[in-house]
């Protein structure tokens, strides 16, 4: 009897510290979450609803969003975009609060990649609160970005 409890019990010991070392910790969570939260990935139904609705209003643009917005159109084999992502990670970091960044992975998404006339990617699309839109392609400088973000950016 006390052998069948020893094997339960290094059993359930084996299967605790398996879950526990499989289990992303805390702070890796946070870092996740910070990530997803700082560039988020939108599909059509988001673009719709909070910044463009393009079925609405096909031909104005009426801007939807709380804060000026940066729409990255990019696909996952493309260097230039892989490129570009890190730098967008950073810049919204540093406008967080002030300006929303999105990805659209062109591939998942090509009704708004035909909207919005995507041949070529990365696409940025650069939106004021009021006003036209401004549209890059290519992969950026920093310096590139952060001139086309101080057209966009309300002013204090």
């Amino acid at each position: 009897m006390t052998i069948k409890k020893m094997v339960l019990g290094l059993s359930m010991l084996l299967m605790a510290s398996t879950w526990a070392c499989a289990s992303p910790s805390a702070q890796q969570k946070k870092e996740t979450e910070m990530k997803e939260t700082l560039v988020r990935n939108i599909d059509a139904a988001f673009m719709r609803q909070n910044i463009f609705d393009y079925k609405e209003n096909p031909t104005k643009f009426v801007f939807k969003g709380k804060r000026p917005a940066i729409l990255d159109f990019y696909a996952d084999w493309c260097p230039p975009c892989r490129a570009l992502s890190p730098k967008l990670t950073d810049l919204a970091k540093k406008y967080k609060g002030e300006i929303d960044i999105y990805k659209i992975n062109v591939d998942n998404e090509g009704e708004l990649a035909k909207f919005f006339g995507v041949k070529s990617i990365p696409m940025l699309l650069f939106i004021p609160m009021e006003g036209t839109p401004i549209q890059t392609l290519g992969n950026l400088s920093v310096e590139e970005l952060e001139q086309t973000i101080a057209k966009i950016k309300v002013k204090k």
